[in-house]
């Protein structure tokens, strides 16, 4: 390995260190807080004044363009955040169980948000708030799952203990997420099944698709800007008796 490879290498791992990465995330905050703005508006736009209504569901379905982004992030920011817990519980990397800490909070809102907004869907399709469907029980698991990681991490005085502690849990609900996403391809379910898929064409008009993609990159940049935002306040809370957080303090004070 070249001279020049090993000194990039070098210079991504110093972002490892709480205090340069507290410095970084506070430069790119504002950046994903425009591009979620920016695809929340374009989203939002195509998805209720320009996208058609649907020929079988009529205006309800919209509710689709915040329900499908929302259970999208909901399993991969529990995969980034089992990821983050993993390397931390490796490693030994305290920034790792702190990325992990900041995102379990965002991941339970789109947990509850795939969960209310399918049951104000569910309503006028299938006549029931809930049902007790493949799918929609293991989305509920994977939103106990997030509310057990933080209480977890919550009950343990010693943040190495905790950080280890709910790591270890994080790792044991991954397998909940292929259940997810295969639910309705294993059992009977009265959930439809993908209208997006990565081998297939997309089952639904491009404008629809662009509308829920669209909707889909806008809650992205929110998880990422609202985790570094958390993870900033982690940092300072963990580093609190460090030399450059008192410096910090005094500053803005």
């Amino acid at each position: 390995m070249s001279t020049q490879t090993n000194h990039r290498i070098v210079n991504w791992f110093r972002f490892a260190s709480a205090v340069r990465f507290y410095s970084l995330a506070g430069k790119m905050i504002p950046l994903f807080w425009v591009l979620c703005l920016g695809f929340g508006v374009a989203g939002l736009w195509i998805s209720f004044f320009v996208a058609p209504a649907d020929a079988q569901q009529g205006n309800g379905y919209r509710i689709i363009f915040v329900h499908v982004p929302a259970s999208w992030m909901s399993m991969f920011i529990y995969l980034v955040m089992a990821a983050w817990a993993g390397f931390g519980l490796v490693f030994n990397t305290r920034l790792s169980a702190m990325m992990a800490q900041a995102l379990a909070p965002t991941g339970a809102l789109m947990a509850l948000l795939s969960l209310w907004t399918g049951a104000l869907w569910g309503k006028p399709m299938w006549g029931a708030w809930w049902v007790w469907d493949a799918r929609l029980t293991s989305e509920l698991i994977l939103l106990f799952l997030y509310l057990g990681f933080m209480a977890l991490h919550a009950s343990i005085d010693d943040i190495r203990r905790a950080d280890r502690a709910s790591a270890v849990l994080a790792l044991v609900g991954v397998v909940n997420v292929p259940i997810i996403y295969f639910s309705v391809k294993w059992w009977n379910t009265l959930h439809q099944g993908a209208s997006v898929s990565v081998t297939q064409a997309p089952a639904m008009a491009h404008i629809m698709l662009w509308g829920m993609l669209l909707m889909a990159l806008c809650f992205w940049m929110y998880a990422i800007a609202v985790a570094l935002t958390r993870v900033r306040a982690i940092i300072l809370e963990r580093e609190a008796q460090a030399i450059w957080v008192r410096e910090l303090s005094e500053v803005q004070g």
